[in-house]
């Protein structure tokens, strides 16, 4: 079974279990992951833009002159300025979506921070894989598995009928226009590997309820068949010097200031708690961190939920499968996209075409 399928049959009973059950660093080990094939680009990805939204068009614009985005996928609508969509302005959107955007638009970014939500079901899936009502009932129950785990190729929705999609998400326009910078200057710098590794830092910490992915982290040491990357695992209050990070996954309701150290581009970084995906709340709240706290540290991407998940690991990221997929090339789109299985309360956030190992393209043939 590869590891996407594996996730997602982890049973709600396993996600519950106490996290004294994970195993010791000595004990884990490495799951198989799914070969994945090609990579979603600027010519695959659909770009919608608010345009009663001044920071939309402003990061829209932007986002599509920086990455070359066709203007044939470029769409403009007119969406509310809150948190969350009523089921019927979802309608109208995802109606204009499947209907405005090329058929051969296989992933979509959306150039803004408010809406994130329809209900307690997160945008991002709710335009990925269909809208979940009956979510709204019982948020901590199981949700419907999302066919991207099932599938390793660049085409869904040409295949499976399913856009990944995440939100150009920052708390303010510089701060969206660097992260996108960043995402550019990830594509391809560790292709052919690096003169020192890149790190993926997974955290333990105190916080039993929240360090529940503990058990799913891979050994310390060199990642199997992937030059010049390596995991690092360490306890949340007695972290190292972090240098070169490129992941970053621990569960704490905050994580202490700074988030991190030496920030490579395209660098993915989360935490597992309830209300990670409320991109509304501001840096300075005394509640659960907000996301957009890690890519104001200098990550490229994240991942949060926007309603009661309970901590049930499909939920979340899976670190093996976060780590392989992005290691095999593909975007941080996909990479995240890949990682979760239950994704209909999971808000995605960042640069989607970041892919520090994507193959470096062949020059084209002197004439």
């Amino acid at each position: 079974m590869g590891l996407a399928l594996a996730i997602a049959s982890m049973g709600a009973a396993q996600a519950a279990e106490p996290a004294s059950a994970a195993p010791a660093p000595g004990e884990s080990r490495w799951a198989r992951a799914p070969r994945l094939y090609g990579r979603i680009t600027a010519n695959e990805l659909g770009l919608v833009i608010n345009t009663a939204d001044p920071y939309s068009v402003t990061v829209g614009e932007y986002y599509a002159r920086r990455r070359g985005i066709p203007a044939e996928q470029i769409l403009r609508v007119q969406l509310p300025l809150r948190n969350s969509l009523t089921r019927e302005e979802f309608t109208a959107l995802d109606q204009a979506i499947r209907s405005q955007m090329p058929e051969h638009v296989n992933g979509l970014a959306l150039a803004w921070v408010q809406p994130y939500a329809v209900d307690c079901n997160s945008l991002t899936s709710a335009l990925g894989v269909g809208l979940q009502p009956n979510v709204c009932a019982q948020s901590c129950a199981a949700t419907r598995i999302s066919p991207y785990t099932g599938y390793f190729g660049a085409k869904p929705w040409l295949v499976i009928g399913v856009r990944p999609t995440m939100q150009l998400a920052a708390r303010s326009v510089p701060a969206a226009m660097a992260m996108i910078e960043r995402g550019i200057a990830a594509d391809h710098i560790l292709a052919g590997g690096a003169p020192e590794s890149a790190m993926a830092y997974l955290a333990a910490t105190p916080d039993a309820a929240r360090n529940v992915r503990e058990r799913l982290f891979p050994p310390a040491g060199a990642v199997p068949g992937v030059a010049g990357l390596e995991v690092a695992r360490v306890k949340s209050d007695a972290l190292p010097a972090m240098r070169r990070i490129l992941v970053y996954e621990t569960g704490l309701i905050r994580v202490p200031k700074p988030l991190g150290g030496e920030w490579l581009p395209g660098a993915l970084a989360d935490h597992l708690t309830s209300a990670g995906g409320l991109l509304d709340k501001p840096p300075a709240d005394e509640g659960q961190m907000n996301i957009l706290d890690w890519i104001d540290a200098g990550a490229t991407a994240s991942y949060g939920t926007v309603s009661e998940p309970c901590n049930h690991l499909q939920k979340f990221p899976h670190p093996q499968m976060l780590i392989q997929a992005y290691a095999q090339g593909v975007s941080a789109l996909e990479a995240y996209w890949h990682s979760v299985a239950w994704t209909a309360q999971g808000v995605f956030v960042g640069e989607p075409l970041a892919a520090p190992f994507a193959a470096i393209p062949a020059s084209a043939p002197t004439p």
